[in-house]
């Protein structure tokens, strides 16, 4: 998967929409992400470390036609 800055990613899937009339679908997912890579720790171990909680979130989009992937964070 091609993680791409907001304008490339909005140029490429101009192209895999253009793509996907000929051919195929497109599919469009989108998910609140909290910037973190790492996944949740387990609920005993959140007693005694606390996390802060996030003020905003980002936005992860991703697009797909057959196996061209693609995906930005905003």
């Amino acid at each position: 998967m091609v993680l791409l800055e907001n304008e490339a990613f909005l140029s490429e899937l101009t192209r895999l929409f253009q793509k996907s009339r000929n051919a195929g679908s497109l599919y469009i997912t989108m998910k609140r992400y909290d910037g973190r890579t790492k996944p949740k720790p387990r609920q005993s171990r959140l007693a005694t470390n606390p996390l802060p909680p996030v003020s905003e979130y980002k936005c992860l989009i991703r697009a797909q036609l057959g196996n061209k992937k693609l995906s930005t964070d905003s």
